[in-house]
């Protein structure tokens, strides 16, 4: 329901917007690794700063892509769930109407045999629907245990960026007093 809403409006205009800005910083990031490895293969030597900011991009690169394939099945699954109520709403409307005729067979005989050939053609309507909905519910629990799966493997690669971070912290603290005790050095030596 609260995903019907969203799709209303203004909301296709927003999540359009917000897809084509996390595409571009996906872009971006994919770019700027193929620098840092592109300096490297110059180079002919990576120093830890290119290894760890490369880590960095790559991380954001995936968690991207999978925030984008996440958004993309999940609209899929929506739009199946959606066709899913109207066939089982039309379905539902059939077996009424289904009923209706068998309740109602005091009519003509010309009447009756109308009513047979439509009540046929209903009950075979009503096995197609059937099957469609079974097929239908089959591809939205696919797709739902898919998403399940990938929004777990988010959560992972989220954890693994911050720890990606906090080594790179590390690693710039460490730099920064290799660089202090240096200058100390040579300023002792100076004087």
């Amino acid at each position: 329901m609260g995903l019907d809403r969203v799709k209303r409006g203004r909301g296709p205009i927003m999540v359009r917007t917000v897809a084509g800005t996390v595409l571009v910083v996906l872009i971006s990031s994919v770019y700027s690794m193929m620098k840092i490895q592109k300096r490297g293969i110059d180079d002919g030597v990576v120093n830890p700063t290119d290894q760890v900011l490369m880590a960095k991009h790559l991380l954001e690169a995936s968690l991207m892509g999978f925030i984008l394939f996440l958004a993309l099945m999940i609209d899929k699954l929506h739009h199946y769930i959606r066709e899913l109520r109207l066939r089982r709403k039309g379905m539902e409307a059939i077996k009424e109407q289904n009923r209706g005729f068998e309740d109602g067979k005091t009519s003509s005989s010309a009447e009756i045999k109308s009513m047979e050939e439509e009540v046929a053609v209903l009950g075979a309507k009503l096995k197609q629907l059937e099957s469609e909905i079974e097929i239908k519910t089959k591809e939205a629990k696919a797709a739902e245990t898919n998403a399940e799966v990938l929004r777990k493997q988010s959560v992972g690669f989220l954890l693994e960026y911050d720890r990606f971070l906090e080594e790179n912290q590390n690693l710039r603290n460490q730099l920064q007093s290799l660089n202090r005790r240096l200058s100390h050095s040579g300023s002792k030596k100076n004087t």
